[in-house]
């Protein structure tokens, strides 16, 4: 008898389950996504930049960072150079701008928040982005956290963290820690001190982990100041 009541729970939680996927369209999350999203027009924003890769040695950065939608991004520093575009760029309209299919994999608590895993695949050749993962925020959707695979620059995750008051206005994050591959061929010389004739030989396409962890504060959001060429 106890066999059978466990049976039927177990039975009755895989029936929940299945229509709970069935009932969430993957493509309806990601344009309420967008359209949340599409509510920021510009803003800029006082940033603290940490980079972290074992073979370069790169100093805390601040820079000033303007945003114009849809996707146009420009970092205002001296001396600063630009690591991997993915990370410093990032936001939905710029991961979800071309043709894409996509597919609710599952339910998942993450940093203590309610989760819709959805797989995200660009359609296409052209794309260097195959393949995404994206943790939504039930209650806000607003993207917490992103997985993506690429064709030329191996995979890198983005981990974003909001503060309550900016979620409850624009879906802009507090905190953004950005992890990726890296070529050490690709590596400008600027960045290590190093000149050519000192550089040790490195193997084409070995790859090795980088972290970029940029702090965001003093917004100035939809002020139609914006302009970046």
């Amino acid at each position: 008898m106890i066999n059978r009541i466990k049976t039927i729970i177990v039975v009755f939680t895989l029936l929940v389950l299945q229509l709970s996927a069935q009932s969430t369209d993957a493509n309806k999350v990601l344009e309420r996504v967008k359209k949340n999203f599409a509510r920021v027009k510009d803003y800029s924003v006082h940033v603290k930049i940490k980079i972290d890769v074992d073979f370069l040695k790169v100093p805390e950065t601040e820079a000033e960072l303007l945003f114009l939608a849809p996707d146009k991004v420009k970092i205002n520093s001296e001396g600063f150079a630009m690591l991997p575009k993915q990370g410093l760029n990032f936001s939905p309209m710029s991961l979800l701008k071309s043709e894409y299919a996509a597919f609710f994999e599952r339910n998942e608590t993450y940093e203590n928040h309610e989760c819709l895993v959805i797989k995200v695949v660009p359609m296409g050749n052209t794309a260097d982005v195959l393949l995404s993962t994206l943790w939504i925020d039930k209650s806000s959707e607003i993207i917490r956290k992103v997985e993506s695979t690429t064709r030329n620059s191996g995979t890198f995750t983005i981990m974003l963290s909001y503060a309550d008051d900016m979620v409850k206005s624009y879906p802009l994050p507090s905190e953004m820690k950005f992890l990726f591959d890296i070529n050490k061929t690709n590596i400008p010389k600027s960045f290590t001190g190093q000149q050519d004739d000192d550089r040790k030989p490195a193997k084409r396409n070995k790859l090795t982990k980088g972290s970029i962890q940029i702090q965001y504060s003093q917004y100035k959001i939809n002020t139609g100041k914006i302009k970046i060429d």
